[in-house]
């Protein structure tokens, strides 16, 4: 696929933990080029920031999930999850390529120190939400951190239709299009960095309950599961939407070396009716369309209603990746 040269040049001027990416995925550079680029994440731009925000004992904002200070019962409760605790910022970290050298020691700090909200339970066990137990999956598979008893937890909770429902503990008995994604991308990291396999087939099954939907409609009526999967926003956070769902289907396809299944094209669509015409600073790039509300450390991408160059970046990577391909 043809690329704008202005829209590359314009997400090459972002920061370093965009830069390495762009440099990588849609301009082919040798990976010493790539790899100079990503080492700067640490010292460098958003990265080097929100590494300033780790407090001495590991943790960021002094908890797991949640803030020390978030008052459950106060104003903030009301207008969304805060997203500057430890889960939040680790996951943030390890998406941006930062090296896990860059926080040697904060896998130990964690497990002596942070404890999980719900319970109490130790950090690296995990705990009963899916989204939470796959975020954590990913991030001691990234630090170097015992989470085996994460692994058996996926494999031991999987619903009959194949996935995952964070709401399992209160009754649900269908798999959730938001649990299941995040569970899966967290199978899918884990899996890469360590090359264990024995969750393989779970994942493939799990895979299977979205692509079996079309990546976008109900299985029991047909309808469009929500208008969320739309509605694209940058950083994704723990929402399903179709950009957010292709991103991972492209990372498993390439780790597998299979050609993407031809049951995405409807949210391959909603891909490319999304990307912009016209309008400033130049076409062809995708706008930001949400921000999810809550405490954060600083802004990670544009306001909403303004050109993304991140939402354009994963566009440009999914539909390179889709048209390339042999069906």
């Amino acid at each position: 696929m043809t690329i704008e040269p202005r829209v590359l040049q314009w997400m090459l001027d972002t920061d370093p933990a965009l830069r390495w990416q762009v440099e990588r995925d849609l301009l082919d550079e040798p990976e010493a080029v790539w790899q100079a680029t990503r080492a700067r994440v640490e010292t460098e731009g958003m990265g080097a920031e929100l590494l300033s925000h780790q407090d001495p004992d590991g943790q960021w904002a002094g908890g797991a999930y949640f803030p020390a200070d978030f008052d459950w019962n106060g104003e903030e409760a009301k207008h969304g999850q805060p997203w500057t605790a430890t889960t939040w910022s680790l996951n943030t970290l390890r998406e941006w390529g930062l090296d896990a050298a860059a926080l040697a020691g904060t896998a130990d700090k964690l497990a002596a120190n942070s404890r999980w909200e719900y319970d109490d339970l130790p950090y690296w066990g995990g705990e009963v939400d899916a989204c939470i137990n796959g975020f954590t999956l990913a991030n001691g598979a990234w630090l170097g951190a015992d989470v085996e008893g994460i692994a058996t937890w996926f494999a031991e909770h999987t619903m009959p239709d194949g996935g995952w429902n964070c709401e399992w503990v209160e009754g649900s008995t269908r798999s959730s299009f938001h649990s299941t994604l995040n569970s899966l991308k967290g199978i899918l990291d884990w899996e890469e960095r360590t090359g264990d396999t024995r969750l393989r087939e779970v994942r493939h099954a799990a895979e299977e309950y979205l692509l079996s939907r079309r990546m976008l409609y109900r299985a029991s009526t047909g309808e469009h599961v929500g208008p969320w999967v739309e509605s694209f926003g940058y950083p994704f956070r723990h929402v399903y939407t179709a950009l957010n769902a292709l991103d991972y289907l492209r990372r498993a396809s390439l780790l597998e070396g299979t050609p993407p299944d031809e049951r995405a094209s409807d949210a391959i669509g909603i891909i490319r009716d999304a990307q912009q015409p016209d309008g400033q600073p130049f076409p062809g790039t995708w706008m930001q369309q949400r921000h999810y509300e809550g405490r954060e450390w600083f802004p990670l991408d544009v306001p909403v209603g303004e050109p993304s160059p991140w939402l354009t970046f994963f566009a440009l990577r999914v539909l390179r990746w889709w048209d390339e391909a042999s069906f």
